[in-house]
């Protein structure tokens, strides 16, 4: 049965092979939450350990984009995990929610050890920085759906928080101070676009490795940051900048009658931006619609609260921005200084 299986294009021994080498990997994730161990058919975390009165689940999914076809082109697989994990535990931090455990999907034409390996080895390391275990996942290996080579990878995240701690934005009012955590990059949003650009300019990465380490940075994790903060501080909410940059994301979080005044001088923008927008021919106000212009995070707070929110943040060598404030304008986002 497995030669015939082989035969029409899922080779069962590889699979085998992958599951051996991603243990070791996923191990180092474990949270004593978790009960049983990889291989199951269901994953299970122990809700009762975690000591909260009433938690709220918090969950999300996502994906990597097209920012997988630079790492398959170019043979950058060790990361790409990290953008998955980043890319779902970013989301459900926004609520207050501190990631409990992850599970991955990777999809490919045909299983590769090594590369499937590399992909979860990047997976655990996001894990390990946003402090969820990896409690699971599938590998489909699906050789009339993907050409030899390619994969996909997709990941699925859940948090809790304490139902009387849960972050809405509802609370927002004018006069709230906007802060901006850096970001690593570009993330894993726009690459449609980056693709795009690289095409046009005949921009040889195979002969630039500064300008790809620059596209291929994994999404930064704000785990640690959020914890730091919401440990010490109140928050009345936050927003993780993904696609549609600035100008979609932040009016996400603000209630009715208010809208965010950000001033773009406040924080710096990595110099990969400016290699796009030029090289894109790009309008700069249209590039904090795609982008997420050096800010990959935004926590909102009182205008007490939120030098103190920096402080904390500077004692833990993170460095951090005011970068706007809440009011009532026409507008729900305007930008200055662009």
């Amino acid at each position: 049965m497995s030669e015939a299986y082989k035969a029409s294009g899922v080779d069962i021994h590889a699979g085998y092979e992958a599951v051996e080498r991603i243990k070791k990997h996923v191990a180092r994730t474990m949270r004593p939450e978790v009960l049983g161990s990889l291989g199951g058919f269901g994953a299970a975390f122990d809700l009762s350990a975690l000591n909260m009165t009433s938690p709220v689940l918090v969950s999300g999914t996502d994906g990597v984009g097209t920012k997988l076809r630079l790492a398959i082109d170019h043979g950058r697989h060790q990361t790409i995990g990290i953008d998955a994990v980043a890319m779902c535990v970013n989301d459900i931090l926004t609520t207050g929610a501190l990631p409990l455990y992850f599970l991955d999907y990777l999809a490919m034409n045909r299983v590769d050890p090594e590369i499937v390996e590399q992909i979860v080895k990047g997976i655990a390391e996001g894990c390990s920085l946003a402090d969820c275990a990896l409690i699971g996942g599938e590998t489909a290996e699906m050789g009339d759906m993907y050409l030899r080579g390619d994969y996909d990878v997709a990941g699925f995240a859940v948090g809790a928080v304490e139902k009387a701690d849960y972050i809405s934005g509802e609370r927002i009012t004018k006069g709230d101070v906007i802060i901006g955590l850096p970001s690593s990059g570009i993330h894993s949003n726009g690459y449609s676009l980056v693709r795009k650009i690289i095409k046009d300019t005949k921009a040889d990465l195979s002969q630039n490795s500064t300008l790809l380490d620059a596209l291929i940075e994994p999404t930064r994790i704000y785990v640690k940051m959020v914890k730091t903060i919401l440990e010490k501080h109140s928050v009345k909410g936050m927003c993780h900048i993904t696609g549609g940059g600035f100008i979609e994301n932040i009016p996400r979080i603000l209630p009715d009658n208010t809208s965010a005044v950000i001033d773009v001088k406040s924080f710096p923008c990595p110099a990969i931006f400016d290699w796009l927008q030029l090289n894109g021919k790009l309008d700069r106000y249209d590039m904090y619609n795609v982008f997420n212009m050096g800010i990959g995070f935004c926590v909102i707070a009182s205008r007490d609260e939120s030098d103190a929110i920096i402080q904390s943040l500077a004692k833990i060598g993170e460095p951090s921005y005011c970068i706007g404030t809440i009011d009532h304008r026409n507008e729900k986002l305007e930008l200055t200084g662009v």
